[in-house]
């Protein structure tokens, strides 16, 4: 009956080519945003591990969490360095880890920090060893393959963080590479870490040696008589509940500082993610609706044609059941060969976006990542090409013969 169902699909090649690419087109269409959602949320999760709350200058909440913590925007300005010792000394805080910004190497960013970043986000060293010295830096595993750079390399960073190589460099302060990272799955493995030191370094801005902020002391009471080095965020992380009720207030009270905390700005993105998201999803479902109607008419109008053929299989002792698994196998070979051009497109589509669209790929999208929705998808493809060829093909079970073969002579 396979070899019977394939020759009849052969036989309106046409109709068939069409309807298996509606089918395909709207398994894509579901597949993409099925990966897209649950890889960006999945990849948002991991890259905040472990930071309850980003401190910087004032502005826009979601553009400090995205540039500080994501590494996907730019910042919203610095902020003094004695911020840092500030947070340090406030009950509460477990960590408080600056980070400074400003330039980069071919695409990839240098963030001036210290090894406790690389800590919290769960990285550890392939080779090499830790950064400590000025200008020594540490490479993530896809700085390391899309640059080649190995120990003991050199390179310039470049002013801005567009990672333009026509844009001013800093040739007088080039970096080495003294370690190299293990994947981690984060955006740690698209950074070069350095210490805050090189950064100033580069800049021309010298190391400072004042003394800690007080207890007590607000960050502009301190900045009075502070040193004019900064840094563009400081990642915190809670030593206890309390902390997460006392601090952002604390925070927002200083002038020039703001906190933002990575969970409820990435749920109010979600969120407006989600409206577009959920809109397109609806579309795509009407689609896969359409698929299944267009196979249901393609096969009802083929199986009227083809009434006589039904009918002289059924003289022949072909089986009622024989007869409805060869309309349902047509059903299903349509809605298969739909169900793997679309699980095709939808991660080529993935793929080409990760390769082409810069903020994409700095995302982390995985074309080759199987999501365990997809089968849902393809069992719901599956099952729409079944019941679009039962019902016609119980309309030809319902016929009488004789007034079939009656009619095709």
């Amino acid at each position: 009956m396979i070899g019977l169902s394939l020759a009849y699909l052969r036989d309106r090649a046409l109709n068939t080519g069409l309807n298996i690419l509606l089918l395909g087109l709207s398994v894509a269409s579901l597949v993409i945003l099925l990966l897209f959602s649950s890889q960006l949320e999945n990849r948002f999760d991991k890259d905040a591990q472990g930071i309850d709350m980003v401190v910087g200058a004032k502005g826009s909440p979601l553009q400090l969490i995205l540039s500080s913590v994501y590494h996907v925007d730019i910042p919203t300005g610095n902020v003094p360095l004695e911020t840092v010792e500030l947070l340090r000394r406030q009950m509460g805080v477990a960590q408080a880890i600056p980070l400074a910004l400003g330039d980069s190497f071919r695409t990839f960013r240098i963030v001036g920090t210290e090894p406790a970043y690389p800590a919290l986000l769960g990285a550890s060293l392939a080779d090499g060893r830790m950064f400590g010295q000025k200008m020594e830096a540490v490479i993530g595993v896809e700085v390391a393959a899309r640059t080649g750079a190995g120990l003991g390399q050199r390179f310039v960073g470049g002013h801005g963080m567009t990672g333009g190589d026509d844009g001013p460099k800093h040739e007088e302060a080039p970096f080495i590479v003294v370690g190299r990272l293990k994947p981690t799955g984060t955006v740690i493995d698209r950074l070069i870490l350095t210490n805050v030191e090189s950064v100033w370094a580069v800049h021309g801005i010298e190391a400072p040696h004042d003394e800690p902020a007080h207890e007590g002391e607000s960050a502009e009471e301190h900045a009075d008589h502070a040193s004019p080095a900064e840094v563009t965020a400081v990642l915190v992380q809670f030593g206890s509940p309390i902390a997460a009720v006392r601090l952002p207030g604390f925070v927002n009270r200083q002038t020039n500082l703001q906190a933002a905390v990575p969970a409820v700005e990435v749920s109010r993105l979600l969120a407006l993610v989600g409206v577009g998201l959920d809109a397109v999803r609806a579309f795509a479902v009407l689609l896969m609706i359409t698929a299944g109607l267009s196979i249901f008419v393609a096969l009802l109008t083929a199986l009227r044609q083809r009434e006589g053929d039904m009918a002289m299989l059924r003289v022949i002792g072909a089986s009622r059941a024989a007869i409805l698994g060869q309309v349902a196998s047509e059903g299903l070979i349509l809605a298969a060969a739909g169900t793997v051009l679309g699980l095709v497109l939808g991660h080529g589509v993935i793929a080409l976006a990760a390769a082409n669209i810069e903020q994409l790929h700095q995302l982390g999208l995985n074309p080759l990542a199987f999501h365990p929705g997809e089968a849902m998808i393809a069992m719901a493809a599956l099952g729409i090409g079944l019941i679009a060829a039962l019902i016609p093909g119980l309309r030809v079970l319902q016929s009488d013969i004789a007034d079939t073969l009656a009619n095709a002579r």
